[in-house]
This record gives C-alpha cells, sequence and structure tokens, in this order.
C-alpha cells in the first residue's frame, strides 16, 4: 500500500512538473505527396522493355556483386545514339509500386517528347560476396554506403569504365555528356553527384532528391568544394523537404540545412540549377511526385525533345 501512495505521489508531480514547462513547438508531421498521372501506366502510351535483374561482379570495387535493370524505349534504334540515364538504388527506382517508378515516367515523357529517346540503367549498391543481397530492415545491399557517400572517384571508374560497356554492347549509348543524366535519393543521390563532379565530361545532368550531402563519409565539405572550384558544366535538380533528417546537435549530419548549403553554393558560383523544397521527410514520395518535373526540366533544351 505505501509503494502504491509513493508511485502516485510521484506520478503526479511528474505530470505537474510537465504541465508547468513552457510550451514546445512541435515539429510538423512530414505532408506526403502523392504521384501524378505522368508516373502511372497509361493507356495508349508504348511501354517500353525493362531487362533484368541481371547481376554483375566488378573488378573496380573487388568483392561485391550487384544488380541491375536496362530500359529500352520502343523508340529506340541502334542506328542513333540513346540518351542515358543511369539511376542508383535501381531496385527502388524500378518497383512498379514505388515511390518513383522511373520506367512509367520515361515511357510517358518519351511519348510526348518531352524528353529525348533515352536508354535507363538502373543499379544497385554492391553486395559484398558472392550472392546478392539486401539487408532485410533497410533494403539496401551492404556496401551502399561505401559506394555512394564517399568523395572519390572509384565509383565513377565503376560506371564508365565497367557498367556502360557492358550495357553498350547491347545498346548504342550516347557519349555526348549533354545527352547523360545521372541520379538517385539520399546516398544514391550524393553519389551521382560525385559522378559528374569528377566526369564532368562525361555526364552534364544530375537530379539530386533528399540528397545525403551530410557527414556519412565526408559528404559534408561538398558545399565548400563548390565554392572554392570553378563553376563545371553540371545542370542540377535538387528536392529536399524541410523535416529531411534533422540533427540539430550535429549540423553537419543535418540532411535539410546540407542540402540548403549546396543550393547556396551552386547559387553563388552561377549554376544551372533548380531547387525544389517541401514539407516532407526522408522519404522518396516528395521526389517520385517531381519526377516527371525534374526530367523535362533537366532536357528543357536538348534537341531532342518537342520545342
Amino acid at each position: 500500500m505505501t509503494r502504491f501512495v509513493v508511485l502516485s505521489a510521484s506520478l503526479a508531480f511528474a505530470a505537474t512538473a510537465v504541465a508547468q514547462q513552457p510550451n514546445r513547438p512541435r515539429q510538423p508531421a512530414p505532408v506526403r505527396y502523392k504521384l501524378g498521372p505522368d508516373s502511372m501506366v497509361k493507356e495508349g502510351v508504348p511501354q517500353g522493355k525493362l531487362i533484368g535483374p541481371t547481376e554483375f561482379k566488378s573488378k573496380i570495387i573487388p568483392g561485391t556483386v550487384r544488380q541491375y535493370w536496362v530500359y529500352v524505349p520502343v523508340q529506340y534504334t541502334p542506328e542513333k545514339p540513346a540518351a542515358l540515364l543511369v539511376f542508383q538504388d535501381g531496385q527502388r527506382a524500378t518497383n512498379p509500386k514505388g515511390s518513383l517508378r522511373v520506367p512509367n515516367v520515361l515511357n510517358n515523357l518519351i511519348a510526348s517528347r518531352e524528353i529525348p529517346v533515352t536508354i535507363g540503367i538502373f543499379i544497385t549498391p554492391g553486395a559484398r560476396g558472392d550472392v546478392y543481397s539486401q539487408n532485410p530492415r533497410s533494403g539496401n545491399p551492404d556496401n551502399r554506403d561505401k559506394e555512394y557517400d564517399v568523395l572519390n572517384d572509384t565509383y565513377a571508374k565503376f560506371l564508365l569504365d565497367e557498367m556502360l560497356p557492358e550495357v553498350g554492347k547491347s545498346y548504342n549509348l550516347s557519349k555526348n555528356p549533354d545527352d547523360r543524366c545521372i541520379g538517385g535519393t539520399s546516398s544514391g543521390a550524393i553519389c551521382a553527384f560525385t559522378v559528374a563532379w569528377q566526369r564532368p565530361n562525361e555526364f552534364h545532368k544530375v537530379i539530386s532528391f533528399i540528397g545525403s550531402f551530410t557527414n556519412i563519409h565526408g559528404g559534408h565539405v561538398y558545399p565548400d568544394l563548390v565554392r572554392k572550384a570553378d563553376p563545371k558544366p553540371i545542370r542540377i535538380y535538387m528536392q529536399d523537404g524541410i523535416n529531411d533528417l534533422r540533427s540539430p546537435n550535429n549540423l553537419n549530419r543535418d540532411w535539410y540545412l546540407q542540402n540548403q548549403k549546396m543550393r547556396a553554393a551552386f547559387q553563388e558560383k552561377g549554376y544551372d540549377y533548380k531547387y525544389i523544397l517541401g514539407q516532407g521527410g526522408h522519404s522518396d514520395d516528395h521526389g517520385g511526385a517531381n519526377l516527371p518535373d525534374a526530367m523535362r526540366w533537366i532536357w528543357r533544351d536538348h534537341p531532342g525533345v518537342k520545342k
């Protein structure tokens, strides 16, 4: 009985203490975004082929195995080099029930001639070992951060010296950097930017959704690198949300602030960029909802689009 009285008194005191604290502003719940019609299968629109997944073992990133898919539009003919879209986290990008549904967007925008005839390559991160596997909690292979979040040129070498030549055995891919776009979400986004940053003579276009320009493996230094370097011929479409992973105790790990710093650096250096800010969190849904507009904007002056 005595213990019950003491416990009740303690709970009453705690409740009173909480009630006497000043009201704290609550962080608003992240907004969720729905896909529009350009991300859906449309009746009457020619449906390209999505080939894969195909396993690939890299020599440049040894001890890893990954999967990739190749999207080939109906309008592709081998006589003419196709524009190229490379998207990281291929398992997310190609998920027909996911937030991105990139093949649907390609089908619709190629048919309406709002983007050029484009072959898509969707690549998963590597899994360490001889067997491709994913973490059951995250859905990501275990070498993802070592490939995507570092600032060196290893992934660019893998892509340009191994993956593109492999796909190029079967398809006529343009080598013109103006015809090449690379994109991704989260760590896949910083990876995409790093490829263009390291090889601006190979990729001129980048799509970054909720980019991890944070200190996972040093990515927080990118805003300063952009400011200190001569401008590179990179066009970049950025999306983020004010509820993206916040970290008031470690600003170098605050996704929203780091994306803001990247935007400011691009503006200061005169880059051709577009920045879309929403109310979402660390989710693909806002980027997915904006993907058709991102593709239109990134290809807006390409000679292969309808004027």
